[in-house]
């Protein structure tokens, strides 16, 4: 079995609240980008490269240069909008994207403005995994799997059908609704949804619809993430040390082997661990037949995990 790159197959990424559920139409493509750019942030960073490869690896999904132009335009002209109980913004989520010729990649500088939202996440936010969301094909269900991810302690998550379909970006300033027949709403928007997040991501997602009087008026989400444990803040701890230890847990090791390494190898150090393992079996000079049962003999070797008799 060839060892998993877990850099790129189970990244955590947060998200603001506000960003989670703001009002806004992305296409499939942008919330794509979006995506790849929370995955990469670093503190006092405003400037983020994306290799169009990076996401065809880890989506199969092909990706050219004028479909990738024609969504950072939009990126651009769209208005992102918030509320919160004291303003409704109105904001623009990136100040310029670099195309750089002949490397396959783009550069986004996120605009000062939006900085906070992508940055505080201290007490509010979403924890997603960047494989999950970027499989899902459908622009609804990468949008309702974040809801998901906000709302999965709770379990569920009701909304007026109004709202939601105003957070999704299906009703606009001028009232002008999309999937206005609830046969519509839920064959293009929910089923398709629930499948997607069911099949592709850490969460098990349903809905029910109930109606007010002779209309349907309400939609509950109903979240399962009994599916792989999620991530547990604690601030007290360094935020990229949780996050490398998260990654470690979603690699296979459990939590109390992931606590062992986070604290005593760095995160460059596994990754340079693991990339020497692969070279290794690609060249046949290893064969491994349980990779984790690898690893935690790797660590026990080292004297970082207790060897158990």
């Amino acid at each position: 079995m060839e060892l998993m790159d877990i850099q790129r197959d189970n990244k955590v990424i947060l998200q603001h609240n506000v960003i989670t559920s703001g009002r806004y139409d992305y296409s499939a493509c942008m919330l794509d980008i979006l995506f790849m750019v929370l995955s990469s942030l670093e503190k006092d960073k405003q400037e983020y490269n994306v290799h169009v490869q990076d996401i065809e690896a880890i989506t199969g999904r092909k990706w050219n240069l004028k479909q990738l132009r024609e969504a950072t335009e939009n990126i651009g002209s769209r208005m992102f909008e918030i509320e919160t109980s004291e303003r409704i913004r109105q904001m623009w989520l990136f100040e310029y994207v670099d195309y750089i010729k002949g490397t396959g990649s783009f550069t986004v500088k996120i605009s000062e403005t939006a900085r906070p939202y992508f940055f505080e996440l201290k007490n509010n936010f979403t924890a997603m995994q960047l494989k999950s969301v970027l499989d899902c094909s459908s622009k609804y269900a990468k949008r309702l799997y974040g809801i998901a991810c906000q709302w999965r302690s709770v379990g569920t998550k009701r909304f007026e059908i109004k709202e939601l379909k105003e957070i999704l970006g299906l009703i606009d300033k001028k009232g002008n609704e999309q999937f206005e027949r609830i046969s519509d709403f839920k064959k293009f928007v929910l089923d398709i949804a629930r499948n997607q997040i069911s099949e592709n991501t850490d969460i098990e997602l349903d809905y029910e619809l109930k109606k007010r009087g002779r209309e349907f008026y309400w939609v509950t989400l109903h979240i399962n993430s009994q599916k792989f444990k999620q991530m547990e803040i604690d601030f007290n701890k360094p935020l990229e040390l949780q996050k490398y230890k998260a990654d470690l847990m979603a690699y296979g090791f459990n939590e109390e082997q992931a606590d062992l390494i986070a604290e005593k190898e760095s995160r460059k150090d596994f990754e340079i661990l693991i990339t020497d393992l692969n070279l290794k079996i690609q060249k046949k000079k290893l064969s491994v037949k349980n990779s984790i049962g690898y690893l935690v003999g790797v660590y026990q070797k080292k004297g970082i995990l207790p060897n158990k008799n």
